[in-house]
């Protein structure tokens, strides 16, 4: 494919509640869409980095950016057959994963339509039904955080993550797991804490958690490897999986036992591959995960989902979970309990509402050979 043509949207998606984490909170969502074209057939990909550097050094505003003055104009005119040739374009800059990751995915999705395969199937995946569990914001007594557990039991999901911070306390996870004795759930901290906490996760260590996801900083191997010495329960790696070689280091020191895979943050579902491949020859389970985008966005996560070495059910979200209504259609639904099933169509499966887009609109930008 000759990529003729790049089209870039910067939009803020409103969320049906607060998302609060370790890192903040917040009411709404901003994505970068991106739509690459060729002669023959277009692709379209997405990231959604928090609004502020708060999540890890990227957001928004920066990635329509190093998107609209970089990366885009080094593709126009190229001729992409493979994945790992837009990635070499691209080697030479550093850093901007989450932005990287709308150009790979939406090059994916138009490579896909080409092939007239669905992505799941072309990239070998083998279970079209993916398990998903459910995710729980931080919330400000166990009596609220026992109910939305409870309810998300009763919707039939089969794992339940909480969102940790240090206003929750060990008491809460405590009295959910008193409650719910039986429950497959494990806690997310977002890199809340340091090595200073050790004794909040030797109590945590009692509580017969699944995992404890990214407890300390988001950049962080080194101390993650002493932690997870003092603990039984795994440590899962979320942020500080940035690429391949960064996996790579995690497992040689024992930094996790997890891996959490991101295809935004990872650089895109061509360096999610990869890592996926590569946990499984070391005997390290995986899961995917994902940020708080459009179906578009989580195109690429549900292909990945199909994978052999997907342990564990998956960050992957109903449209109605987070947004009145999805910034892309169709619209993802569970296809049975804690099920979401990947798209039989060709290409991701998805594409952007344009009217959203551009209802939504805080910048665009085309970028094409001058004639």
């Amino acid at each position: 494919m000759v990529i003729k043509e790049v089209n870039l949207f910067h939009v803020r998606m409103p969320l049906l509640e607060p998302w609060i984490t370790a890192y903040g909170s917040q009411n709404e969502i901003e994505s970068l869409f991106v739509n690459l074209k060729s002669d023959e057939v277009e692709g379209w990909g997405e990231c959604a980095p928090a609004p502020l550097p708060l999540y890890n050094t990227e957001y928004t505003k920066g990635a329509f950016a190093v998107a609209r003055d970089v990366f885009a104009p080094q593709l126009i005119g190229k001729y992409i057959s493979a994945p790992n040739q837009l990635q070499s374009i691209f080697r030479e800059f550093k850093g901007h994963e989450f932005a990287r990751s709308a150009f790979d995915s939406a090059w994916w999705d138009a490579y896909a339509h080409k092939c007239d395969k669905p992505l799941w199937s072309l990239i070998g995946g083998v279970n079209q039904n993916v398990a998903v569990g459910a995710d729980i914001p931080v919330l400000p007594n166990a009596a609220e955080l026992i109910d939305r557990v409870r309810k998300a039991i009763d919707q039939g999901y089969p794992r339940v993550k909480i969102k940790f911070n240090r206003h929750c306390g060990v008491q809460m996870i405590e009295q959910v797991r008193n409650t719910f004795p039986d429950l497959v759930m494990h806690i997310d901290c977002n890199s809340g804490f340091t090595l200073d906490d050790v004794e909040i996760f030797r109590s945590l260590d009692q509580l017969d958690l699944k995992m404890i996801e990214q407890p300390l900083g988001y950049d962080d191997l080194i101390d993650h490897a002493e932690l997870q010495k003092e603990l039984l329960t795994p440590i899962c790696l979320d942020e500080s999986i940035t690429s391949v070689n960064r996996a790579a280091k995690a497992i040689k020191i024992g930094a996790c036992r997890w891996i959490n895979i991101k295809t935004s943050r990872v650089g895109g579902l061509t360096n999610a591959l990869v890592i996926h491949d590569l946990c499984m020859a070391k005997n390290i389970p995986t899961w995917v995960g994902g940020m708080l985008e459009s179906a578009v966005g989580q195109g690429p996560s549900i292909a990945l989902a199909t994978k052999d070495n997907i342990s564990y059910p998956c960050d992957i979200f109903p449209s109605s979970r987070f947004f009145g209504e999805d910034f892309s259609a169709p619209e993802i639904i569970c296809s049975g309990k804690g099920q979401i099933t990947a798209p039989a169509t060709s290409g991701a499966g998805f594409n952007p509402k344009m009217d959203f887009l551009k209802r939504h609109n805080l910048a665009t930008a085309t970028i094409k050979k001058a004639r």
